[in-house]
């Protein structure tokens, strides 16, 4: 019998069964994102409704944190972690992270809250982890994925960002820069969170490269990434310039064997 033919980000996976998302941690880091996050969470839960959701709230001016905390009293398996100021979505994802090793979760997820990270790509997801994988990026370098709603110079940074880090680090990893990934619970254990040094976009291409690194199986699946139609993008030069500086920084760190 042939193989299947990879599933197509245009047409998402539905979600299979009442219990989609059971032992995973599914963690959304905000920063002004009220006019969103009621409408990421109903989403995430018709597609996942056995994952648990965690928002990691940095203290958003325009009330995101005190409309998470009112939709978790309604809302089953979902939580707040609440932090001083806006600290880098490095360490957000790090937080949460050590506190869902703690807790017991099997599996983590990050997820924008904007609904570029379409939660009907979930499914995908599970299945990789079920065929084994370590690590999974929602990609939209390869065939069946893609982008919605960018210029030419979103275009080109993104690629071109892929592309330079890909070479500098020598992976085979198509997308090194998605922000639409999960892991197990073995990976996040052998990659150790304290370590990881990266706080903006470059935090991707770090956890990825350090999977890499230990050996881990690091899949790609086919996404559709979405550009936000709500709020403004977190990218600016100083992220991308971060990002630039941190491929040659773990590059060399490889090098010296202290990676």
């Amino acid at each position: 019998m042939p193989e299947d033919p990879t599933p197509n980000a245009q047409s998402p996976a539905p979600a299979a069964e009442a219990g989609l998302g059971a032992g995973a941690l599914i963690v959304t880091p905000t920063y002004n994102e009220a006019d969103n996050l009621p409408l990421f969470v109903t989403a995430v839960r018709e597609v996942a409704p056995a994952a648990h959701i965690l928002v990691v709230d940095d203290n958003s001016p325009d009330g995101t944190g005190e409309l998470a905390e009112d939709l978790s009293r309604t809302t089953p398996n979902l939580r707040v972690m609440h932090r001083p100021a806006k600290l880098g979505l490095g360490t957000a994802y790090v937080d949460a992270f050590t506190r869902g090793l703690g807790e017991g979760y099997d599996y983590f997820l990050e997820m924008d809250t904007d609904l570029s990270h379409d939660p009907r790509h979930l499914p995908l997801f599970f299945r990789a982890f079920a065929e084994g994988a370590d690590v999974v990026a929602g990609s939209r370098n390869i065939p069946g994925g893609g982008v919605e709603g960018w210029g030419p110079g979103r275009h080109v940074l993104s690629k071109g960002g892929s592309f330079y880090s890909r070479h500098i680090l020598g992976v085979h990893i198509r997308d090194l820069t998605t922000g639409y990934k999960g892991f197990t619970r073995h990976a996040l254990e052998q990659i150790d969170l304290a370590a990881v040094r990266s706080s903006g976009y470059s935090f991707q291409i770090e956890m990825t490269y350090r999977a890499l690194r230990k050996g881990l199986k690091v899949v790609e699946v086919p996404i559709l990434f979405v550009d936000r139609r709500v709020g403004q993008s977190k990218m600016d030069r100083r992220i991308f310039a971060e990002a630039i500086t941190a491929v040659w920084k773990l590059r060399l760190a490889a090098l010296a064997g202290k990676l």
